[in-house]
């Protein structure tokens, strides 16, 4: 069967129509992309082995057959020449605008798609599970495509076609996997987008390779050129038109011989020999009303003889998918058979380009599409054309799967925004997931979801074709129950991953303000509040403010480092000589506070804060600059850390033999923490046991926490933090009143700091 280029002024596919609305451009813009592509591409050869440039002169006059804008067509030339620049996207972009190179890059990204599925199934020719699902990977990755610009799907069945006719042209054996591909893949989505000339062309010439032999057994069984029926389905169409006019019934007759490919699948089907096929041509009659449907079909009837057994009704039982037409056979003037549809307009459209005409054919009316001046308004249009045609293209896909008798592959759904923005999500996916997918900000705030314009909870399963509406607060954050798997709020890892992110962030905020307040309270008693934040957490050694805080908030850092950090230097007289006296003498009197340093007479001597040490602890001295000698406990933290940096500045200390208990004995200030439930009367009680002891409290701070700006703690409630300083004799007598402060009710530790 002979096949060549298409007949301009054809029918525009309505999807076609619909893409290039509005769109005035000359065929300057062709040429223009012609002149840029030419010298790449003249001596280059594609992997056919067809020349580029050749290819692209191809595909730009099948898109102009089609009815495709001028852009369309210019931008054949910039796909092909992209294979040859070095940064294609950036070139194009500079040369003729972002438009061009969005093209570009979608359409270079598919084709490298579907060359890898190719060689894949190439590889797994014996695995026909393996094929199938390949197949479908394939479909799908033209769906995506689909979604970000409907011109990536109509350049590839362009390029598809004329691959195609170039095999022909040449007389050379097509790949069957290329041929295969074209037959299962490209020729229904022709048909799903109603681009009829490009669908049955790659039908035939994908039969002509496939099965070349049958192929032309049934070309030499017609007993005649296409050229002879073309005639005869003319002649035939003009007299059924005059004669309907003359009975008053306004009818368009349109006609047109079966193609091979057709004509082979209806004798398959219904295992028909050639004779018995009985629509070899065929004529369709367009009404303007169902009452002029059956007026022409009795005057067909009158006219011709009908064929018994060759009538259906499908305007008053129309098809599951809503197809509806008058189906007869008539024997014509010159003896042949003939198959008659008759329909109307509305109908036409709706069996011609599926769903997407059908409704345009509904809204547009009669400015039809090139009447849309609103820009909105025509972007509506577009929205709506786009997600009647995804969801025919994704019922082909299930019917193509699952009419082989192969498993669903359903892992993978596609919904829409109110937008007709589509979303890829994955199998059993919930508003919420879609919520996140679309932005984590729109997830963290979603509160409810419209599914198809019905209000439904935020755990109903979503599935492809869905237009799906996010009801957001505006503020707020998810809720703790999406992270519970039998709830079924959240499918998606990735979703699950950004909310408990977000926990994550609200629980570090929470740390890092505790443990600013417990910093700046302490800023506050040194009379350090001047002091900058970052300067001071730079000085500990950390990269901010924050940082201090965080590890401060969760107690993994001691407020003694900062203490100790902000209390001024001061020099001292003569250290060296002081070190050089460490071993040179006996056991010196008491310092102040009772304390013997070894080796060393009447030395200044201060207790140190951090650990508030009294007899009978056990204590060691630490050489300071300006302030003596100052005396730790052995076990002192801070006393662990000079002692690291300054080994030698450690010296041995006791206490001295005069303090015995009575009246003269000397006192030290010693520091207790107690933390407890916070209730009525507590420090009451608190100070009841230290006056029932006899030890005087000379300083008291107590601080109570909220739940949640603390640990966590049994029994819920507030907590009461409470500091006591008391003055001692001997530590030793502490142990007892511990004890008796544990045993109130409500206090949950006590102890010495």
């Amino acid at each position: 069967m002979k096949t060549g280029l298409m007949q301009e002024g054809a029918a525009t596919a309505p999807i076609v129509a619909l893409l290039d609305a509005g769109a005035e451009q000359s065929n300057a813009e062709v040429g223009r992309a012609r002149a840029f592509a030419e010298p790449l591409l003249a001596g280059e050869a594609l992997d056919t082995g067809e020349n580029a440039l050749t290819h692209a002169d191809g595909v730009a006059a099948i898109l102009n057959a089609i009815g495709a804008a001028p852009e369309l067509q210019a931008a054949a030339y910039l796909v092909y020449a992209g294979d040859f620049l070095n940064k294609p996207e950036e070139v194009v972009a500079k040369a003729f605008g972002d438009s061009y190179a969005s093209l570009v890059t979608h359409t270079r990204r598919l084709v490298q798609l579907q060359r890898a599925a190719r060689d894949a199934n190439r590889a797994q020719a014996d695995k026909k599970a393996d094929q199938r699902a390949e197949q479908t990977e394939r479909v799908r990755k033209m769906l995506l495509a689909f979604s970000r610009d409907l011109r990536v799907v109509l350049l590839r069945l362009a390029s598809r076609l004329q691959t195609l006719r170039w095999y022909a042209a040449a007389k050379r054996p097509c790949p069957p996997e290329l041929a295969a591909e074209s037959q299962a893949v490209f020729a229904p989505l022709a048909n799903r987008l109603g681009i009829w000339q490009i669908k049955w062309e790659l039908e035939d010439l994908a039969f002509r390779f496939r099965e070349p032999d049958t192929y032309k057994a049934l070309a030499k069984g017609l007993q005649e050129t296409r050229v002879e029926r073309e005639q005869r389905v003319e002649a035939a169409r003009a007299a059924l038109q005059a004669d309907l006019y003359g009975q008053g019934i306004a009818a368009e007759v349109q006609g047109r011989p079966k193609h091979l490919y057709s004509i082979h699948k209806k004798m398959q089907g219904k295992s028909l020999p050639l004779e018995r096929v009985f629509d070899l041509r065929a004529l369709r009659v367009i009404v303007a009303s169902v009452a002029d449907c059956y007026a022409a079909l009795a005057r067909l009837h009158e006219v011709y003889r009908p064929v018994p057994g060759e009538f259906d009704d499908y305007i008053a039982k129309p098809k599951p998918n809503g197809y509806q037409s008058l189906h007869t056979v008539v024997i014509g003037a010159d003896g042949q058979a003939m198959e008659v549809q008759i329909r109307t307009r509305e109908m036409h459209d709706h069996a011609e380009h599926g769903v997407a005409a059908h409704w345009a054919y509904k809204e547009a009316g009669a400015r039809g599409y090139a009447g849309v001046s609103a820009a909105g308004e025509f972007e509506e249009q577009v929205a709506r054309a786009r997600r009647a045609v995804l969801n025919q293209l994704l019922a082909w896909e299930r019917d193509t799967v699952q009419g082989d008798g192969g498993p669903a592959f359903d892992d993978r759904i596609y919904v829409f925004t109110p937008q007709a923005t589509i979303v890829e999500l994955a199998a059993g996916a919930t508003p919420v997931d879609f919520a996140y997918a679309v932005h984590t900000d729109l997830g963290h705030r979603c509160r409810g979801a419209r599914i198809d314009g019905q209000m439904l909870p935020l755990n109903t399963p979503l599935h492809s074709g869905q237009t799906v509406e996010i009801i957001a607060a505006k503020e707020g954050g998810p809720s703790l129950d999406w992270l519970n798997p039998e709830l079924g709020y959240l499918q998606s890892q990735r979703s699950r991953a950004k909310v408990r992110a977000w926990f994550n962030a609200l629980q570090l905020a929470q740390t890092v303000a505790k443990g600013r307040d417990l910093v700046e309270k302490l800023l506050q008693r040194e009379g350090r509040t001047a002091l900058k934040l970052d300067e001071l957490a730079a000085r500990l050694g950390f990269k901010g403010a924050d940082a201090l805080f965080e590890v401060v908030g969760k107690d993994e850092y001691s407020l003694r480092n900062i203490e100790l950090l902000l209390r001024p230097p001061e020099p001292v007289a003569d250290e060296d000589e002081l070190l050089a006296q460490r071993h040179t003498r006996g056991p010196s009197t008491a310092g102040k506070g009772g304390v013997l340093v070894v080796g060393i007479d009447s030395l200044l001597t201060t207790l140190s804060r951090c650990c508030r040490p009294a007899p009978p602890d056990a204590i060691e001295g630490f050489v300071t600059r300006g302030k003596g000698v100052a005396i730790h406990r052995s076990d002192c933290s801070n006393l662990a850390e000079m002692r690291r940096r300054s080994p030698e500045r450690v010296i041995a200390v006791a206490w001295g033999g005069g303090e015995v208990a009575g009246k003269g004995a000397p006192v030290y200030p010693v520091d207790v923490l107690v933390e407890a439930g916070d209730r009525q009367g507590l420090l009451r009680d608190v100070l009841e046991v230290f006056a029932k002891e006899k030890m005087n409290v000379v300083a008291v701070n107590t601080q109570s926490l909220k739940p949640g700006a603390a640990k966590p703690r049994a029994g819920g409630g507030d907590t009461a933090w409470m500091s006591f300083t008391l003055e001692l004799s001997d530590a030793s007598k502490l142990a007892k009143v511990l004890r008796e402060l544990c045993a109130i009710s409500g206090v949950r530790s006590a102890r010495r700091k």
